[in-house]
Order: structure tokens, then C-alpha cells, then sequence
């Protein structure tokens, strides 16, 4: 950094040259309604600013740290998978309904805009797949992370009458998505709903 800033998940600095100065953003930053709407939706995060001149380094708990450029695009990514942001770039909530209550996330996920880097966390390597039109991709959801592009994303459901009687194949439920973008999916599956049946 050269006098700019960016905005971090607190706790996650690992390690700092020059000289920095970190402040907590009082409910995780983006103002008064950025705080508000956090709250609500469930998808807080503690943030803080840091400043200075130097290098930064940031991790959380041994996680793969990818990095992704965005030009003015929006990415779609759990809170817990968002590690931090350029200052530049704007932070918020989108609802995703059933697919998120599916993920064990809620009904909410975060979404960051503008122009800038982002950092997301995933267990393991995260795999960047394209979806095209007329070329869904199906995804479990304990391995969703992120998404950016012009996607569609559903809920499915492989569950019949083997499920009902525990004989189901393990992957009952998964989130489609279709369009046009990128999907970021970890080689791990946390637990989720979708996963127990």
C-alpha cells in the first residue's frame, strides 16, 4: 500500500512491513445503513480499515486465498469466504432465498462491487468454472463460495422415493446455476441442509 487502504475481516493480519494503522469499522463499515442491513440479513462481519504505507499480509485459520479483479462487475460470496476488499469497492447484501437457506448461510449473501481486488478465502484451491448459455452447472452447496457474471442460480432437488427411505445417493440438493459468468467452488463441503438428506 502507498497511503491507500483496504478493508479486512479483524483479526486476519498476519504479518505488516512499514507503517500501518488499523481501525475497527464500526458495524463492518459502509455507514449507518450498511450496518443496518447487515443486522438484519445476518451477514455481519467485523471490519477493519487498515491504512498505511507497506505491505499487508492477511489470512484466516489456513485457508487458500484467492484473488479476484473486478471492473465494475459484481461478486456474489459468503461472508465467511470474504477475507478482504480495497477500499475502493462497495460492500452489500443481495437476497438468494432458498438457495442460501440450502448453503446453511441464510437468506442472505454478500455482494461487493466497483472496481478493485477482492479476496476470498476457500478450503483448498478454489476451481474457477465458466457457465454459458444453454451450459448450467450444478454445484453442492457446501462447496459454493462465490460467483460473479449475469447467473441465474436455483435450487434442485435429485431427492425421490430412495431418499425418503435412506437409500438416497448423497446428493440430494444442489444450486444450479445458468447464464453467463464464473463460478467459484472449494474442494471441501461444509455441512449444510442440502448435504444431511
Amino acid at each position: 500500500m502507498a497511503g491507500d487502504s483496504v478493508k479486512a475481516r479483524n483479526g486476519t493480519m498476519v504479518a505488516y512491513t512499514g507503517q500501518m494503522n488499523f481501525k475497527k469499522m464500526s458495524g463492518g463499515g459502509d455507514g449507518l445503513r450498511g450496518m443496518v442491513t447487515r443486522r438484519l440479513t445476518g451477514e455481519q462481519m467485523e471490519v477493519m480499515e487498515v491504512k498505511g504505507q507497506g505491505t499487508c499480509y492477511f489470512a484466516d485459520r489456513a485457508t487458500e486465498v484467492n484473488l479476484v479483479r473486478l471492473n465494475g462487475e459484481t461478486l456474489y460470496v459468503e461472508s465467511e469466504n470474504l477475507l478482504c476488499t480495497e477500499a475502493t469497492l462497495h460492500t452489500g447484501t443481495s437476497f438468494t432465498g432458498l438457495n442460501g437457506m440450502a448453503s446453511g448461510n441464510g437468506l442472505f449473501t454478500t455482494k461487493v462491487e466497483g472496481h478493485g481486488w477482492a479476496a476470498l478465502t476457500s478450503k483448498g484451491p478454489a476451481i474457477i468454472l465458466r457457465v454459458s448459455q444453454g451450459m448450467p452447472l450444478r454445484v453442492d452447496p457446501g462447496a459454493y463460495v462465490a460467483h460473479t457474471g449475469n447467473l441465474n442460480r436455483s435450487l434442485k432437488s435429485g431427492a425421490g422415493w430412495t431418499t425418503i427411505i435412506g437409500e438416497g445417493g448423497g446428493e440430494a440438493m444442489q444450486v444450479e446455476f445458468a447464464g453467463d459468468g464464473l463460478v467459484y467452488v472449494q474442494p471441501s463441503e461444509k455441512m449444510t441442509f442440502g448435504g444431511d438428506v
